[in-house]
């Protein structure tokens, strides 16, 4: 008796249908992709943005980039695919900014890989006074992450990846991506653990 092999994961029959309607020239069906990954790709950038408009101008050349290659896109999950594009985007931004460094160059005081690369959403007054919420300690927190590791730790809890589409979007293994998370976790952890318990539970 034959064994029915596994079943490929495919891409959203949605997203297929979309992408085609798009290559035969329908317009609203870009717009409808643009607005249905809007919420989280452009929630990962903002992360990595020095603001609302410099996040829209990424946001937009992820989508320059993805209708340019749009014909030759031939991956599974689109959410990905877009992840990756803005992640090269945004290195191609540093690397601007800081030409003479790499993001793996560790810094004469403590061995650490630069964590200043990209300025940080800190905390306002009106969010410390609010209570200190749980949500904007972790962002504060998070900000101050080596650059791979606060990718990382924002792809995985916000947009939801996995370890291997983590991996793939980094151009690393799927081991680094882990230890990336877990190096992460440990240091918002101690950063938190005055205030918080519920960064313990954080799963990896």
């Amino acid at each position: 008796m034959k064994r029915d092999k596994p079943k490929m994961k495919t891409m959203d029959q949605d997203d297929v249908q979309l992408l085609s309607a798009y290559r035969k020239g329908d317009a609203e069906a870009l717009g409808e992709l643009v607005e249905k990954y809007k919420a989280p790709l452009f929630g990962f950038i903002y992360k990595f943005s020095d603001g609302r408009e410099d996040a829209d101008e990424v946001f937009q050349e992820v989508w320059v980039k993805a209708i340019k290659n749009m014909n030759r896109y031939r991956q599974k999950k689109l959410l990905s695919w877009l992840f990756r594009i803005a992640h090269n985007l945004m290195i191609d931004r540093i690397r601007r900014r800081r030409p003479t460094l790499s993001l793996e160059t560790p810094s004469c005081d403590d061995g650490v890989a630069l964590c200043d690369v990209l300025p940080g959403a800190g905390l306002t007054p009106a969010d410390e006074a609010d209570g200190r919420a749980l949500g904007v300690r972790i962002d504060a927190a998070a900000s101050a992450l080596p650059i791979e590791q606060r990718e990382v730790f924002w792809l995985r809890m916000q947009a939801g990846l996995s370890f291997k589409e983590i991996a793939k979007v980094q151009r690393c293994s799927i081991n680094t991506a882990l230890a990336r998370m877990q190096y992460a976790v440990s240091k918002l952890r101690k950063e938190l653990a005055g205030e918080y318990q519920d960064l313990q539970e954080v799963e990896i």
